[in-house]
């Protein structure tokens, strides 16, 4: 979830975030509050470990597909309750809707593997290789100039 996470805000949609506008943060902002958006992936990825033996979900397939299910209610109630209070533009709240949603489908996958046996080791390369592999793709759309990169300010230490 995180490396499509990196792939979609930092890749495909920063060139949303770069557009001035009341509804976004500074760029500045917004990087130091990383953490807190991806702290709201422990609880979605605990939502899906939590569900998915209930619903005798044993492969990735099935917890692509229940991933997804979960990702367009999860974000599509968000995305119109942005969009009814909001200035977000509707490509942002599109793009959100999209990636979000893809990203609960890739961590739903993850854990109907984990639940149908696949060994915890090759999973977790398999992972490690995705994480890489988004990475990768987002230095190279940053590097092409398919997407903008955002300076972020360094703050003066002790001795500076």
């Amino acid at each position: 979830m995180l490396g499509m996470d990196f792939l979609l805000h930092a890749g495909l949609l920063s060139s949303l975030y770069t557009q001035p506008g009341p509804f976004l943060l500074p760029p500045e902002r917004a990087f130091a509050l990383i953490p807190i958006g991806y702290a709201s992936f422990s609880l979605l990825a605990a939502a899906l470990v939590w569900l998915a033996p209930h619903l005798g979900i044993r492969s990735a397939f099935g917890g692509l597909l229940f991933g997804l299910r979960l990702g367009a209610l999860v974000w599509g109630a968000l995305v119109l309750g942005l969009a009814s209070i909001s200035s977000a533009s509707s490509t942002l709240l599109l793009g959100w809707f999209l990636g979000q949603t893809l990203e609960l489908g890739i961590g739903g996958a993850v854990v109907g593997s984990a639940l149908g046996g696949t060994r915890l080791k090759t999973l977790a390369l398999r992972v490690l290789a995705f994480v890489i592999a988004a990475f990768a793709l987002t230095v190279a759309l940053q590097s092409i100039g398919l997407a903008p990169t955002v300076g972020v300010p360094r703050t003066l230490g002790v001795g500076d």
